[in-house]
């Protein structure tokens, strides 16, 4: 932030965990990544855990099960956990498909923002470049377990925050975050 003085104030924060849930597609990356940069553009460190990344190292054994998929997402809460406790701000971009899994990380990670990214399955398939929920509709090999297809995806009854992204703009989205994140005092200036 720009003080009247023309200088510009560092923005800290608090150890925390900004929890994106929502289908693929919707656009949790996507904000996500525009979110991290804006706040870094302000001078606070933070990390970024992309599940999809995530799911290539640490979680490189499981597949797309409920189960695996509950496996999946405490991991990434253990890891949000030791980040927050070290107080840096993490963004944890994982579709965390019931509210159960959800109330678990809740639970282990100790400043929790959880986000909804709502968007219609309709748009978010229209958004898929990869193909996903083409092949999950002809079951194809792979993605038999997809959720929004096949899995239920249990849309979150308390967020902290529910950016609607099939009626609003990327910037919109991040500015409404970026609010929340100054409401909570999970940023601050310095």
């Amino acid at each position: 932030m720009v003080h009247p003085s023309g200088v510009i104030n560092v923005i800290q924060s608090k150890g925390a965990t900004i929890w994106f849930s929502g289908l693929h597609g919707s656009g949790k990356t996507t904000i996500a990544n525009a979110l991290a940069e804006k706040l870094r553009g302000l001078g606070v460190k933070l990390i970024v855990l992309d599940g999809d990344v995530l799911r290539k190292g640490v979680s490189a054994d499981l597949g797309y099960t409920k189960e695996d998929r509950n496996k999946h997402i405490t991991r990434v809460a253990h890891i949000c956990e030791i980040i927050s406790k070290n107080q840096v701000l993490n963004i944890a971009c994982v579709a965390s498909p019931t509210e159960k899994i959800r109330e678990y990380a809740k639970s282990v990670i100790p400043e929790f923002l959880e986000v909804y990214v709502n968007c219609p399955i309709k748009v978010c398939e229209q958004r898929d470049v990869k193909g996903h929920y083409k092949k999950a509709r002809a079951k194809e090999q792979g993605f038999e377990d997809f959720l929004g297809v096949s899995i239920p995806y249990e849309a979150p009854n308390n967020s902290d925050l529910i950016l609607d992204t099939d009626k609003e703009s990327e910037q919109e989205s991040v500015e409404k975050l970026f609010n929340k994140l100054v409401e909570k005092k999970l940023i601050f200036e310095s």
